[in-house]
């Protein structure tokens, strides 16, 4: 038919007074622009029809995973390939004239058609990613880097495919004269290759996942991890700016992951006051009464005397010399008192690691250490409660006779020197 219609047209223009060559070349012409409209309508078509029938079918369905193949246009570009396969069933007799054409019209098809392919294959991969992250377990088990893997490799192949196309050859040709550039090859894709190996690491050993809160000072890090690819994983640091980290430098460097203190329940609040030893002493009968009357301890307190009395009476200790004996310190009431204030929080576990200890002394005084965790893990809140504990410590300590070291400043310096 194509063949009667090109003749036909020949004639025409010969007739209407046009020589031999220019009219064949002419009727050539307007068939390829009357194959390539009648392709286009015929993709339009298709587009429309198949579109308004797949949104009603994806209306009607209950699953997701046709919702995320249509938006990822998986669907769009199958429909172009009705149009290109009846494209290419006449490329190769479109011009009947000048047939040498046909062959360059077919391989321009067939490229069209691999990119197409390729496109398609993509679309599919982004969306099989897009489904396995709608469930629960991606998190711990990221494919992202896997999925860009089989890409490249796609990629490549039809890269390789293009050519043979342009050079006339068969694939197989070229990629045995690839070995030549394999050193070439692994210089290009070396992120790609350490990525890939990365990611197989970083999944089996559950070193990172989606969400994790992660701390790696080289790489300005510290944040949750929102994206783990073939060769980078992304992190939004807490002030919103983002890193990227080479995916091999997660198994090869050491950074800090959270996920552990965020799956315990807990925060950790360790944090230390340096009391003066000049201020620690035995605690009279004065200060004890006056310690009686602390509702957190006043139990403790009256406990701790009948235990220490007895133990003196039963060792005929000589209480009239303080150094004989068991006697309780300022110090040691101190550290009671901020168990009993520690215990009667709410905001704290009881169940996880729970300390109040005194640290080795330095020259800033004594180390008091409070080693607790906090129910509470949200950055700001958690803030807040330790900041609140540590109000009260510091302001409570004067109360059990005991002092607070700190370096002088220049204000106590002058006052000293003006006493």
């Amino acid at each position: 038919m194509i063949e009667k219609f090109s003749h036909w047209l020949t004639d025409l223009l010969i007739e209407g007074g046009l020589s031999q060559s220019p009219a064949e070349s002419l009727t050539d012409f307007f068939v390829l622009i009357f194959a390539l409209i009648l392709s286009f309508i015929l993709d339009v078509v298709i587009r429309k029809v198949g579109n308004s029938i797949l949104r009603r079918t994806i209306r009607m369905s209950k699953t997701n995973w046709d919702d995320i193949l249509f938006q990822n246009r998986f669907f769009k570009r199958v429909y172009h390939l009705i149009p290109v396969f009846l494209f290419l069933s006449v490329s190769d007799k479109l011009f009947v004239h000048a047939i040498h054409w046909n062959s360059l019209i077919t391989g321009a098809v067939q490229i069209y058609l691999v990119v197409l392919l390729v496109l398609i294959i993509n679309s599919f991969l982004r969306s099989v990613n897009d489904i396995y992250l709608t469930y629960e377990g991606s998190k711990n088990r990221p494919i992202k880097g896997y999925i860009q893997t089989i890409q490249i490799v796609i990629i490549s192949f039809a890269v390789i495919v293009i050519v043979s196309v342009f050079l006339g050859r068969s694939p197989l040709v070229i990629l045995g004269g690839l070995g030549a550039f394999a050193a070439v090859l692994m210089l290009i894709f070396r992120d790609s290759i350490l990525g890939f190996v990365a990611g197989i690491q970083i999944s089996f050993n559950d070193m990172v996942r989606l969400g994790d809160w992660i701390t790696m000072s080289k790489f300005g890090a510290d944040g949750v991890v929102t994206d783990i690819a073939l060769t980078t994983v992304k992190v939004q640091n807490w002030d919103k700016t983002i890193s990227t980290i080479p995916a091999y430098s997660i198994i090869s460097e050491s950074f800090q992951n959270w996920r552990g203190m965020e799956e315990s329940g807990g925060r950790r609040i360790k944090r230390s006051v340096f009391i003066d030893m000049n201020s620690i002493k035995f605690a009279d009968q004065q200060m004890l009464s006056k310690y009686a009357k602390f509702q957190l301890i006043k139990d403790y307190i009256e406990t701790k005397e009948v235990e220490l009395k007895m133990y003196n009476e039963e060792n005929g200790v000589d209480a009239t010399v303080e150094v004989n004996g068991r006697r309780q310190t300022n110090i040691g009431v101190f550290r009671a008192y901020l168990n009993a204030y520690l215990k009667a929080k709410k905001e704290i576990h009881h169940t996880m690691t729970f300390l109040v200890r005194q640290l080795q002394p330095t020259e800033k005084g004594l180390p008091i250490e409070i080693y607790v965790f906090s129910k509470v893990q949200e950055w700001g809140a958690y803030e807040n409660i330790q900041a609140d504990i540590f109000d009260h410590v510091l302001a409570v300590i004067p109360h059990f006779d005991l002092a607070i070291f700190q370096n002088p400043s220049g204000k106590d310096i002058r006052e000293r020197l003006n006493a």
